[in-house]
């Protein structure tokens, strides 16, 4: 399993003593982290430029955009920029072809599923904390019908203020009961790990994931980087950096 350069500290090296308890719980942000929804976002942008007379993307070069969402999407597909006088009108005609067909390639990442099943035998509560809007999150976890399923669901519009802001995650927390400190926010996008941090969770980078391009995951400041869901049980009683 690769690390960030840190990574491995001890609990003598500032963590306090919360971020030594055993965790508590773990959240995922779903696309890219939980759930491999590229096929279907890919799907859905390649039908919006067909139908704009553009040629269709190779999924490969779609795949790093999709922690961006939409945003993403639209950046890659068309050049435009939330700024820009047709991003708009794109947007909500790509979310409306999204939601067509919003399950048709999508599953949980390999290992995912037995992750859940390890987690829920240790006793450790599971959730979701994502910034897809809640309109697409809900349908889109039922069709997955995970089980045991989530102990809380967050989306981008539950509360006032997304990620990277904190409020998601320390939702998330209030909802299941639990402390920030004893709970640890896994992610593949730079904005995961900066809400992770601020909310004073332990963060890791799902480095089987998107991750962007828009700069390195070892600069993002997170506890570790996991290659495989199943590296995830390996930090569950490791300290973590302190916020």
């Amino acid at each position: 399993m690769a690390e960030p350069a840190g990574a491995n500290r001890g609990p003598g090296d500032g963590a306090n003593q919360d971020s030594c308890a055993a965790a508590s719980a773990v959240l995922f942000d779903l696309d890219g982290t939980f759930a491999d929804t590229a096929p279907d976002m890919a799907l859905a942008l390649n039908r919006l430029l067909q139908r704009h007379g553009r040629a269709s993307l190779p999924p490969a070069a779609v795949r790093p955009h999709v922690s961006s969402g939409s945003r993403g999407m639209l950046a890659v597909g068309f050049g435009l920029a939330p700024s820009d006088t047709d991003y708009d009108a794109l947007r909500s005609e790509y979310l409306d072809l999204y939601a067509e067909d919003i399950c048709r390639h999508t599953q949980p990442f390999p290992g995912i599923p037995q992750l859940i099943d390890a987690l829920c035998a240790r006793g450790v509560a599971w959730g979701i904390v994502t910034n897809k809007p809640g309109w697409l999150t809900d349908p889109l976890l039922a069709a997955m019908a995970m089980e045991p399923a989530p102990d809380c669901v967050v989306s981008g519009d539950t509360v006032a203020r997304a990620k990277p802001h904190p409020d998601p995650l320390l939702h998330a927390c209030a909802l299941i009961g639990q402390a920030p400190e004893r709970c640890w926010y896994v992610g593949d996008d730079e904005r995961d790990i900066i809400a992770g941090r601020a909310a004073s969770m332990g963060t890791l980078i799902a480095g089987y994931g998107y991750l962007g391009t828009a700069s390195h995951p070892r600069d993002w400041g997170a506890d570790g980087l996991i290659d495989h869901p199943s590296g995830i049980l390996d930090w569950l009683q490791r300290p973590r950096k302190p916020a």
